[in-house]
């Protein structure tokens, strides 16, 4: 009916081509339009003006030889007071497009290395974008963006790149491990520094103790039994300390303590010996 009526339909979005004689006539605008065919009026097409998406997939070799996958994803559309251009002086624009984004990739990523070219991603896109900005707007279209969606090795390279970072980390984790039992170590040996240093000032302390009790036993009982001597003080305090060590080794089931020779009169040998012990360091000195 509409065509018997020489009305069209023009959707939200496109906007159609108009011939006439088959030479162009007019763009024509959403909504009821007039097309009267009986005076040589016909549609040659439509065009649509939204947004259109094209991934780009592009296979190339970096400057330190390894090949590489890039995928573009490039966003155009028509203007719509350039529809005509776009109408009739491209007929495939994707095929055009693809051409210009393996061109300059091509020409850029050559020029880099692998690692730059993941650094670079953003100034890759922009080249990109401003040689197809410069080439299609001829052509009535608009590059909104283009993106660099993803770069993509060789697996084997990828997995070399895995193992070295794998390996970095693991270096670096060994490191702060050997740090850690280097201050461990440090710490514990003060630790046991100080721990010996304060035992050495405990047992000092209580030789000292013990000697000063003894000085005063034998001060009192040479005082309290007249006629005898430190000798004889010092020979009983070593047999009572004897008899004691006894009484504390036979109250102990399971002690390991073995004395020998064994026998109370070893006590005076024992006796005699550190009193030799301590004249012969004395008379050594005085010389």
């Amino acid at each position: 009916m509409g065509n018997l009526l020489c009305c069209v339909q023009i959707k939200q979005s496109n906007v159609a081509v108009r011939e006439r004689f088959g030479k162009y006539d007019d763009i024509l605008q959403p909504g009821c339009r007039c097309v009267p065919w009986i005076f040589g009026s016909n549609l040659a097409g439509h065009v649509s003006l939204r947004l259109q998406q094209l991934d780009v997939r592009c296979e190339t070799k970096t400057k330190d030889n390894v090949f590489v996958n890039v995928v573009a994803s490039v966003q155009y559309r028509v203007l719509a007071d350039k529809a005509c251009d776009a109408f009739y002086k491209l007929s495939n624009p994707k095929i055009q497009i693809q051409a210009y984004v393996f061109d300059v990739i091509r020409a850029s990523l050559p020029k880099l290395n692998l690692d730059d070219v993941f650094e670079q991603k953003n100034d890759l896109a922009k080249a990109v974008e401003d040689e197809l900005e410069k080439a299609m707007s001829a052509y009535g279209y608009e590059i909104v963006q283009t993106l660099i969606v993803d770069i993509e090795p060789d697996e084997h390279v990828k997995r070399s790149m895995n193992e070295i970072n794998a390996a970095a980390r693991m270096r670096l984790a060994t490191n702060e491990k050997a740090e850690a039992e280097k201050i461990i170590q440090i710490k514990r040996a003060e630790g046991e520094a100080e721990s010996k240093y304060l035992s050495g000032v405990g047992i000092a302390r209580q030789r000292q103790a013990i000697v000063d009790g003894l000085k005063e036993s034998v001060i009192g009982f040479s005082d309290n039994v007249p006629g005898t001597t430190a000798k004889d003080v010092l020979d009983m305090v070593l047999i009572t300390q004897y008899f004691d060590t006894m009484k504390e080794i036979g109250s102990h089931s399971k002690s390991s303590a073995v004395f020998i020779p064994h026998g109370p009169g070893n006590v005076r040998d024992v006796a005699t010996q550190i009193r030799d012990g301590l004249l012969q360091a004395s008379s050594h000195q005085q010389s």
